[in-house]
């Protein structure tokens, strides 16, 4: 279910009725700078009565709750409801992609059990992302004044992570090649989990995820089976063409 994004006057949802190209052209072009909100509560119950009512188990896996209060609306709405599990993802985009894959290797299993896999699997999941500018973590309150200034000024680029659910600042790093070399040298360091994929994800153009991937050992090229184009409620914040992997960490 879509969260809202409002852009000037107009309220969208995200991925349905807002393009990435009119997204863009909205940030870039016209500096608006969006809003998002909670999804409609009459929309939520809908989607989920319509499967409770056919005698379906419902697992709803939300966005962090520390980036979100999408995951307390839906916790509270479902409460009562035996037949729906809510899940703190305490990640977003191509995490929840990761937490997706392993319902579907477990789906023949008991709702119980695919539950304490994703949630054994939740705090396994790295994301580890450049934005190109610092603009955009400005203008979203993610960085002060100062540090964007400096930052600015010594071409320092941040790599952001959602470790524990929150956005936080893994490394900064000067110059964007030094940032790239640090991510290609996480899925070492990390031991990615070959038995999962890596989502390599961008915003806007996808320039900057090549070269990434170009310095990235080809052992690791197999596990990249589609490219993520982060949509508005995550793109806004990072700005126009950051870029990253999003990987499970080994055991």
């Amino acid at each position: 279910i879509p969260l809202k994004i409002l852009l000037g006057n107009r309220e969208y949802k995200d991925g349905v009725d807002l393009s990435m190209d009119e997204f863009y052209h909205q940030l870039i072009d016209k500096k608006i700078f969006p809003k998002t909100s909670l999804p409609s509560v009459v929309d939520f119950e809908d989607k989920v009565n319509d499967y409770t009512k056919a005698g379906d188990d419902v697992i709803i896996i939300t966005i962090s709750s520390k980036i979100s209060g999408t995951y307390n609306f839906i916790r509270l709405l479902f409460e009562d409801n035996p037949k729906v599990k809510v899940i703190d993802s305490l990640t977003a985009v191509g995490g929840i992609r990761l937490l997706v894959n392993e319902i579907n290797r477990f789906r023949k299993e008991t709702v119980d059990f695919i539950v304490s896999k994703i949630k054994d699997l939740i705090p396994r999941i790295k994301v580890a992302a450049i934005p190109e500018t610092l603009t955009y973590l400005l203008r979203g309150g993610r960085l002060s004044k100062v540090s964007y200034a400096v930052g600015t000024a010594l071409r320092i680029n941040p790599i952001i992570s959602l470790d524990g659910g929150k956005v936080q600042v893994d490394a900064k790093k000067r110059g964007i090649k030094h940032s790239m070399q640090y991510i290609v040298n996480l899925l070492d360091e990390l031991k990615c989990d070959p038995k999962h994929e890596i989502i390599p994800s961008y915003t806007y153009k996808t320039d900057n995820l090549e070269k990434l991937i170009s310095m990235t050992d080809v052992k690791y090229h197999k596990q990249m089976k589609v490219y993520d184009n982060l949509d508005p409620a995550i793109a806004c914040h990072w700005g126009p063409n950051a870029f990253g992997y999003i990987f499970v960490k080994g055991e």
